[in-house]
């Protein structure tokens, strides 16, 4: 009877075991059928961002530097708000005005305020309207591509190189003007979420229209937002589009579900006469995320709080001869992330790489491992496992000590 038993408990458990697998796997399968074949997607270069962490959750080319036309001009607007008051005078000069299509068609000497041009440079894309606002606030078109390019390296951009304010095609000394998918893709993070004008950038990109006057003579300007996206999913935050003959359709847009927000951006996602294809590559994407993700929180991961207690120290002086000796810990946690995106069924990993045993003698603060938590391979927090006290070697001054200390109990 009792084997009968055993055997049926045995069975049981290898039952569980086995289906615990299958659920797992068949959960890692869901995520991987959801997830965009390459060769469904138009776009040449394309990347799927959770906002929050900037982590990369699906790329297609992310890395490779490509034209990126007027998605520049997200870049451009936030310089603008970061540096100046929205009510300032902006002059027109001749560079301004002769920018070619799509263009506001302003003349020089005319003035504008600094809101209305972004408004002109968001809702329309006006090329003019970028080259006034980058003589405004850099003093000329190069002193602002300075700022642009300083601004994406302190974003974390690893491979963008602006010219333009506009995004039109260019070449300089130093490369041509480009970004990279995953680049276009911090930036918008930045533009929504870090820069302290966060609220307005979103305010003006999400604005369906807008009208203004030209200061000195009052003609009437209106602008139309073309970023259809906005109408197209719940929860689309923002966006801008971008075409030139050399970029293609271009796009960088930013939704907000459930508490997550993703970011989309494309590169060279089409020609003429194919300009939905970028519609079609968002929507793909950001479904791809709404559908796969769920946000876990890290600060949930339980640590193993016997591995965390002491370590036993060799040579260390102790209550009594012979005693084992132990330093208490504490951990050093490196990283800010508190949440992030992982695929539906995936958890954290932890690993711990803690010594064993020290041997005296031992330093408050000492360094002696660490707690690694990771997700898709990538490390999302780290604690440095620390001695909290100290330890001093046994010498013979101190077995002089304990060994009359031993005496006078007798």
């Amino acid at each position: 009877m009792r084997r009968r038993l055993k055997k049926t408990a045995a069975a049981a458990l290898c039952l569980l075991i086995w289906l615990f697998g299958a659920t797992t796997c068949m959960a890692e399968n869901e995520a991987e059928e959801k997830r965009p074949n390459e060769n469904t997607l138009f776009a040449k270069s394309a990347v799927l961002m959770d906002a929050d962490s900037g982590r990369v959750l699906y790329e297609k080319n992310g890395n490779e530097a490509m034209a990126n036309a007027s998605t520049t001009k997200i870049m451009t607007c936030i310089l603008a708000l970061e540096n100046c008051e929205e009510d300032a005078a902006v002059p027109v000069s001749s560079q301004a005005a002769a920018a070619p299509k799509v263009h506001l068609g302003m003349h020089e000497g005319q003035q504008f305020y600094l809101r209305d041009l972004l408004f002109g440079l968001m809702l329309e894309s006006f090329n003019d309207c970028a080259v006034a606002i980058a003589e405004f606030v850099g003093g000329n078109v190069e002193s602002f591509a300075d700022m642009m390019n300083h601004k994406a390296e302190e974003i974390g951009c690893k491979d963008t190189h602006f010219i333009t304010p506009n995004g039109l095609d260019a070449t300089d000394e130093s490369s041509f003007h480009h970004t990279t998918a995953t680049d276009l893709a911090l930036i918008m993070r930045y533009c929504i979420t870090q820069s302290p004008k966060a609220d307005r950038f979103l305010a003006i990109t999400r604005t369906p229209n807008y009208s203004f006057n030209e200061i000195q003579k009052g003609t009437s300007y209106s602008c139309v937002n073309h970023n259809a996206f906005l109408q197209m999913m719940d929860g689309a935050l923002s966006g801008k589009t971008g075409f030139t003959g050399n970029a293609g359709y271009c796009y960088v847009g930013a939704l907000t579900r459930d508490g997550r927000t993703y970011i989309v951006a494309l590169l060279a996602c089409g020609w003429p006469n194919n300009k939905n294809y970028k519609w079609a590559d968002t929507k793909k994407l950001m479904q791809y995320g709404i559908d796969s993700f769920y946000k876990a929180n890290i600060n949930e991961v339980e640590l193993d709080a016997s591995l965390l207690k002491h370590i036993p120290v060799t040579d260390g002086q102790g209550r009594f001869i012979g005693d084992e000796t132990y330093v208490d810990l504490e951990l050093v946690r490196k990283g800010e992330a508190e949440e992030l995106l992982l695929p539906n069924g995936e958890e954290f990993k932890t690993e711990y790489r803690i010594a064993p045993r020290l041997t005296a003698p031992v330093e408050a603060g000492d360094y002696v491992g660490s707690i690694t938590i990771s997700a898709q391979g990538e490390t999302v927090r780290e604690y440095e496992v620390r001695t909290k006290t100290a330890v001093k070697k046994i010498d013979f001054k101190w077995c002089f000590r304990r060994i009359l200390e031993l005496t006078s109990l007798f």
